[in-house]
């Protein structure tokens, strides 16, 4: 089978703490939008694979295994049409492109997103990116949500696309979130940690499940930067890079994403008898109406020289100003 003829195709290694699970189930706890039957339908035609051996719909998949599907779309449904998008471009050489995202901007196409994208962008401005087998995301070594604002690599040639992929892969990347989440967080600093999957209620969300008997491992540190009483201001560092990490280990811990609408952090959680703080707090949605995350850091070995490289992202105005109200509402109620 030739991999570059099929739409779209995924592999997954299953972590040492898996439990015996159904190969349809254990793949749709990892792809996004995936039903059963369309699961069912390529393990029928033979395009999924564990260990490079082809199953059938009963295996249950096991620690260690290494389990690979192709979904069998036509490309012309999903053709990359390119567009006159802007691009905030931070920093440019041979090799990397350093692009600084605006929130609402879709990273790639997908379930619908067809148009308007960063890749559509791409593929304007560029003529010739490299991609690992799917066209319809030129250059594109890792993702972060469309509300999500802030830094992405994106790679120019075959070489730094293969291994900025390792380095992500490896967990060779630093990378460093800000966030205003809901609630007094007590301690100054922590780790959260909980296997991260594909909601079995909602599966356009993902949930934590601390048994481990989903998902996959998950790890965020986090350092407070400053309180405001009923919301706090943090620094997310990840050892891992799941879907929605930050936003889904948060609001497990009762410290939602302020205005995430996805887990909760649209809701006012405290100090609802207050008229004016209810008010507040509405005013706060308009200011910021998506949830309040910004992805502010990105170092890496550069793929070509191999010298230690940075880039940092200023927060975007509706952040900033978010956090000024934020900061002058508590220094009022402290006087």
């Amino acid at each position: 089978m030739d991999i570059s003829e099929e739409f779209e195709h995924y592999s997954f290694t299953a972590d040492k703490g898996q439990s015996p699970l159904r190969v349809d189930k254990f793949l749709m706890n990892f792809i996004e939008y995936a039903t059963r039957n369309k699961i069912q339908q390529s393990i029928d035609a033979g395009k999924v694979r564990v260990n490079d051996k082809i199953i059938k719909s009963n295996y249950k998949v096991k620690p260690g295994d290494k389990v690979a599907i192709v979904f069998d779309y036509p490309k012309r449904d999903y053709e990359l049409i390119p567009e006159d998008i802007p691009i905030n471009i931070t920093y440019e050489d041979d090799d990397i492109l350093i692009v600084d995202k605006k929130p609402g901007i879709v990273v790639h196409p997908g379930h619908g997103n067809y148009t308007g994208t960063l890749a559509h962008a791409l593929a304007f401005y560029f003529k010739n990116l490299p991609n690992m087998g799917d066209e319809t995301r030129p250059g594109i070594v890792h993702r972060i949500d469309k509300n999500t604002s802030g830094i992405l690599v994106i790679a120019k040639n075959q070489d730094s696309l293969n291994i900025m992929g390792s380095k992500f892969a490896n967990k060779d990347i630093d990378r460093k979130y800000i966030a205003l989440v809901w609630g007094n967080i007590v301690e100054d600093s922590g780790i959260i940690t909980g296997h991260i999957g594909r909601s079995l209620k909602n599966r356009k969300i993902m949930s934590v499940f601390t048994d481990g008997s989903y998902g996959k491992h998950a790890t965020t540190n986090y350092t407070v930067i400053q309180r405001f009483g009923y919301a706090t201001l943090v620094a997310c560092k990840l050892d891992t890079g799941r879907t929605h990490q930050i936003r889904v280990h948060f609001s497990h811990i009762g410290h939602p994403v302020f205005n995430d609408v996805d887990y909760g952090g649209d809701r006012i959680v405290k100090g609802t008898s207050f008229t004016k703080y209810k008010q507040f707090i509405q005013n706060c949605f308009k200011i910021c109406s998506r949830h309040a995350l910004h992805a502010k850091y990105l170092a890496f070995n550069h793929p070509k020289s191999g010298c230690r490289v940075e880039f940092n992202s200023e927060l975007p105005n509706d952040m900033r100003n978010l956090i000024e109200k934020w900061d002058k509402y508590a220094q009022h109620q402290r006087i």
